[in-house]
């Protein structure tokens, strides 16, 4: 897939697609954007809720957030249903609010397309994505809706979509996409939106040129990302898949475990489906994805959430700490950002632990809109 539209820097989030501009319009590929007045609609669907919100340059006019019940999304079995589900949320929005798509000059999508397609900006929204994302879906369920739900309303509205900062952004080292396994290519995967806006913030706080500075940052939520941001590309990650277990994620898995399991005559593929992504992480523990729940358990005396919690904070401490040795600990910072960055509980556990490689910073919540 090639970039459509790969725009400067200077833009900081995905609402911001051909707006912050210097110099008052650029060109690139053949396509000139001029400075003007453009109003965004922005799809964010996600695992633990979805956002939607109208944008007028940078601003944000009118934001809908729905919280979403982990028990909810596992019973969502086929594409249709994960699209029906996620639909309501976006239709419901603009129907509630009165709004024609068809005066809106652009839509923003966190979504996906295929393995190693991608660096970090923004990509026009094509038939030839959506086929890809049918083909090999990845990521969560809502980024496989916003996807489609995004591409099924530019053509009905006659409005460009584009994809921003995608999950399967992919500019590391080739050293880096190297297995042990002969003719098999790591696939790589971050959650770039928040991460790239975060270094942009924590840059802009620290009064340091983002293009200049090197951070390690986690993103905290549903599912973690842990990677290394220098000079304004991310040049290694640990993904959901790679790294630390997460609230809803199982993290690296031994590989002598999954060959156990689908040796396995006895389970069905969904009975396998469900022992390694839904019955997983906090939730395959204790039976819930909330920290706000598994504290209060902990403040209560369970012994088990402690440790289970504990050890969550471990390994990403320990993915921090191992990203150190690929910018030969030369870290401007370590950034931890998402949800559960709220928790001083959580993120205090990962202090104590990662500090030596340079100061903590911590960015609750997102920037993703």
């Amino acid at each position: 897939t090639s970039p459509l539209h790969s725009l400067p820097e200077n833009i900081i989030m995905v609402a911001n697609l051909s707006i912050r501009l210097e110099g008052g319009g650029i060109k690139r590929m053949g396509y000139e954007i001029m400075s003007r007045t453009r109003n965004i609609f922005v799809i964010n669907l996600g695992s633990t809720s979805s956002k939607v919100a109208i944008c007028r340059n940078e601003s944000i006019v009118k934001q809908h957030e729905v919280p979403h019940d982990t028990r909810e999304l596992r019973e969502l079995k086929t594409p249709e249903g994960i699209v029906s589900f996620y639909k309501r949320i976006v239709i419901g929005f603009l129907e509630d609010n009165g709004i024609d798509l068809a005066e809106f000059d652009a839509l923003a999508v966190r979504g996906v397309g295929k393995w190693g397609s991608y660096r970090h900006g923004a990509y026009l929204l094509t038939h030839e994505i959506v086929e890809d994302c049918h083909k090999n879906p990845i990521g969560h369920i809502g980024l496989f809706a916003s996807t489609l739900i995004g591409h099924e309303l530019s053509q009905k509205f006659g409005i460009p979509a584009y994809l921003y900062d995608v999950v399967p952004t992919d500019e590391v080292p080739e050293m880096a996409c190297i297995t042990g396994i002969p003719n098999y290519r790591r696939k790589v995967a971050s959650h770039t939106l928040n991460c790239r806006a975060t270094a942009r913030k924590v840059a802009e706080q620290l009064g340091r040129d983002p293009n200049g500075s090197t951070f390690i940052i986690t993103h905290l939520g549903g599912g973690f990302c842990t990677l290394a941001y220098k000079d304004g590309n991310i040049v290694e990650t640990y993904s959901a898949e790679e790294g630390s277990f997460t609230p809803e994620r199982a993290g690296r898995i031994p590989s002598a475990f999954l060959i156990d399991l689908f040796s396995n005559k006895n389970l069905t593929q969904e009975e396998i489906g469900r022992i390694l992504k839904k019955d997983v992480g906090l939730y395959g523990h204790l039976g819930t994805s909330s920290c706000i729940e598994i504290e209060q358990r902990i403040r209560e005396g369970d012994k088990k959430a402690a440790m289970v919690y504990e050890a969550m904070a471990y390994q990403v401490s320990k993915d921090i700490s191992s990203l150190g040795a690929v910018v030969y600990g030369k870290v401007d910072a370590v950034i931890l950002t998402g949800g559960i960055a709220h928790s001083k509980m959580f993120t205090g556990w990962i202090k104590e632990r990662v500090e030596f490689l340079a100061p903590v910073i911590i960015m609750p919540g997102s920037m993703e809109m």
